[in-house]
């Protein structure tokens, strides 16, 4: 992006550029489920495409990052301060780097799920992708948080909403648990590196939940702070 256009969102909201880099982000992981949908089908033509694509929006998102950094203003008048901004930042482009490597991985191997596991795996890669959303829609609530000087009802909502992210991190681990037990109850009728990826593999799709609730986390210190 452009620098005059990054300093335009700037003139206009400082949150802007923040909550348009969350959203490329959440663009990048919500591919996870079409990608693991031609995996299961075993079409590699388009598991490799969707593969370019996250990493073409992971991409993206980097040079927003970059230009964010570079270019807000350290006099900027805000109720929160710029370091924890920037921290938000961190914590909000990480998810795409997760979707990235998820992708790449499993790419790498041509690793399906097994069909047992599949139906389970897929609510479970979509209620990970809840948690990203969540963590979204709190970032886009900064403006009405801006003009209320970060005070008053729209806190209260926020906090709702971190609250909701939370549970829904929650749910993830129940689900995780569930699909390491149906892993275990089949992984002798597949190759033992296979199984081991698959297992990885849980886990990286778990961790875009648990990186939801850092976001969320960081947010609500910032709430604490002003």
């Amino acid at each position: 992006m452009p620098v005059n256009t990054i300093m335009g969102l700037f003139a206009k909201s400082p949150l802007k550029p923040l909550q348009r880099h969350v959203s490329r982000v959440n663009d990048c992981c919500s591919l996870l489920v079409p990608f693991f949908a031609a995996c299961e089908q075993g079409d590699w033509v388009r598991a490799e495409a969707l593969r370019h694509e996250i990493s073409t929006l992971e991409k993206e998102a980097d040079v927003l990052k970059r230009e964010i950094r570079l270019k807000l203003p350290r006099g900027l008048f805000l109720p929160v301060d710029r370091t924890d901004m920037l921290d938000l930042l961190t914590q909000q482009d990480k998810l795409a780097n997760l979707a990235k490597d998820i992708a790449g991985r499993v790419i790498g191997r041509q690793l399906q799920v097994p069909s047992l596991l599949y139906p389970d795996f897929v609510a479970y890669v979509q209620r990970c992708l809840d948690a990203a959303d969540q963590a979204r829609r709190v970032i886009s609530e900064l403006d009405e948080l801006l003009e209320t000087g970060f005070k008053g009802r729209e806190v209260t909502l926020v906090e709702e909403m971190i609250n909701e992210l939370d549970a829904i991190e929650d749910d993830t681990d129940t689900m995780q648990i569930h699909l390491r037990q149906q892993l275990m109850s089949v992984e002798g009728e597949y190759n033992p590196v296979d199984v081991m990826f698959l297992y990885k593999i849980l886990e990286w799709v778990g961790e875009i939940a648990d990186q939801a609730q850092r976001v969320g986390s960081r947010l609500e210190l910032m709430l604490s702070r002003s």
